[in-house]
């Protein structure tokens, strides 16, 4: 056989057959800190260690303390229960649902789709059941099967939600993930055996449970876990109204398309928005008397700024003038702004805002002074204040948005019942399958990329490269005081995929294998592939999705 030249992580370059397994060429199955290893990234592709290495390559071997190796992690354990699942309970309707903190959340569904209440014991055995396929160290293998044996093994499995994907592709074979007797359509690289995948613990959350994972910050052991009540009931709302309408996964959605019944079916989704805009909207007119201004709060690209803006007009419905300031418009600029630990500019740091500006002008404004208020242009860097002046009326209300809207630190001096705190965030529902989730962060970085091409000068190079600072950022500003809020909304809407789609893959197409970016956008073009596109023109102008492909009736 030829020989191909490999260049490792550690510098050394050594010379093997073509078609040796990466896997192969590793010295020891653990990494120097003991976590074993579980991917390989290949030329800026991550690869399975059984990748067959057929040209010369960089490659770097993964664990879970890599963004990537983390993901294979979780992904490999989502295969191992839904294994064990079909042992234990074979005719059962098994579902991972959408994440939980580290982990994910998992139920039981009856054939009528009610969900189904799992006991502790039941629980406890499963994890059991899975700690003993982990010490049996089975392999976990990817297979090429033809399209047509796809389509007969799920058929005869009863996997509907795997043949619905199908039904909108056409690739001349499918790859699957088998262990055992079980198998599975893969999306995306697994570990190489069950013996790799013994961190986890499985958590009684009724009426399903917990798959409770370890941090990639600190892999070797689980976080304490925190309970999170508020998202965990926006989730299961949103779940319920997919069930109610029938589409829960991303199949289903593919067919509207296919039927010609998008329009309807984006009117619903938006209705279900203005149904939660008006509700909150009522709350706070209620509290009016008391209630000086209104922060609304989440992580990048959530749909704060349009949530926003039509929360003014559900206010103005209720006899509430809004005036609305974002804490955006607040940064210092690119010479006071704090570096994060890999030295870019961190504008998720709540020091990024000019926190001193920010509070001596509400205080000016709750006292009936005039202000200029800033506005950060995002293609300059600069902040440029208004030449006219606002004011805050006696009968007016102040909406404040941004991603630090929920901290204590923001607005020091404002009494905590004059503040209104509101969480947003970008939950999806929709599943791939009933064992492979939607990644609900995904959502949101597809929302920034184009939102950054269109309105903010960056590439979608540049917006790959800033994301692991920006989840940085959020995990260490945003996510510890979701418990702040007083109200938390959705901004996901289940359609908006199908339409980010055809803007997002030309996109992905400019980051080059070359580039080490290529995983991602890489990862992120073979997930597209599973939808259906449909066009921008079916999404109404008030759409917080307008925020971000453009054309809305708001100015932003």
């Amino acid at each position: 056989m030829d020989k191909i030249t490999i260049r490792l992580e550690d510098g050394r370059t050594i010379e093997r057959p073509a078609g040796t397994r990466a896997g192969d060429i590793l010295d020891s199955p653990l990494s120097g800190d003991g976590l074993p290893y579980v991917a390989a990234m290949v030329n800026n592709n991550v690869a399975s260690l059984s990748y067959p290495l057929a040209a010369n390559c960089r490659v770097r071997f993964l664990t879970m303390a890599d963004p990537h190796g983390w993901r294979v992690y979780r992904n490999s354990l989502c295969f191992l229960l839904a294994m064990t699942v079909r042992r234990m309970f074979p005719k059962a309707v098994f579902a991972v649902e959408h994440s939980f903190g580290p982990g994910l959340y998992c139920s039981f569904y009856a054939k009528e789709g009610a969900p189904e209440r799992i006991s502790r014991s039941q629980v406890a055995l499963l994890e059991k059941r899975m700690r003993m396929l982990v010490q049996r160290n089975l392999p976990i293998e990817r297979r090429k099967i033809g399209y047509a044996e796809a389509v007969e093994r799920f058929s005869r499995n009863g996997e509907a939600d795997k043949l619905n994907l199908l039904r909108h592709r056409n690739p001349p074979h499918v790859v699957i993930h088998v262990c055992g007797n079980f198998s599975d359509v893969a999306h995306g690289p697994l570990a190489h055996s069950t013996g790799a995948l013994s961190r986890f613990k499985l958590i009684p959350y009724p009426p399903g449970f917990i798959l409770h994972l370890p941090e990639r910050e600190n892999p070797k052991r689980l976080p304490r876990f925190q309970d999170q009540p508020n998202l965990f009931h926006i989730f299961q709302e949103h779940k319920e109204w997919g069930r109610i309408l029938g589409v829960t996964n991303v199949g289903r959605l593919n067919e509207i398309i296919a039927a010609g019944e998008m329009e309807n079916f984006v009117l619903i989704a938006e209705a279900l928005h203005e149904k939660k805009l008006a509700f909150i909207a009522e709350r706070i007119s209620r509290l009016s008397r008391r209630v000086r201004m209104i922060l609304v709060a989440g992580p990048s690209s959530a749909g704060k700024t349009t949530f926003a803006k039509r929360l003014a007009v559900h206010l103005r419905v209720n006899g509430l003038r809004p005036v609305t300031l974002a804490t955006d418009d607040y940064f210092v600029g690119p010479e006071q702004t704090p570096r994060d630990e890999d030295g870019n500019l961190d504008y998720e740091h709540i020091e990024a805002v000019d926190i001193k500006l920010l509070n001596r002008q509400l205080s000016s404004l709750i006292a009936g002074r005039k202000v200029r208020t800033p506005k950060f242009d995002f293609k300059t860097r600069r902040r440029v204040f208004s030449e006219t002046e606002l004011t805050l009326e006696p009968d007016q209300i102040l909406i404040i948005e941004g991603i630090h809207g929920l901290n204590p630190r923001l607005i020091p001096g404002v009494p905590r019942k004059a503040a209104f705190k509101i969480y947003v965030s970008a939950l999806t529902q929709l599943n791939l399958d009933y064992h492979n989730r939607i990644s609900t962060t995904d959502n949101r970085l597809m929302r920034r990329m184009v939102r950054d091409v269109q309105f903010r000068g960056y590439s979608a190079l540049e917006t790959l490269q800033r994301w692991p600072s920006v989840r940085r950022g959020e995990k260490r500003w945003i996510f510890p005081y979701q418990r702040e809020a007083d109200a938390t909304f959705n901004s996901a809407l289940d359609y908006e995929l199908a339409v980010l789609k055809p803007i997002v893959e030309p996109l992905l197409m400019e980051v080059k294998p070359t580039q080490a970016e290529y995983a991602e956008a890489r990862r992120l073009s073979e997930f597209l592939l599973n939808f259906r596109p449909a066009p921008a023109a079916i999404v109404p102008s008030q759409s917080i999705l307008r925020e971000y492909i453009g054309g809305s009736i708001f100015r932003y």
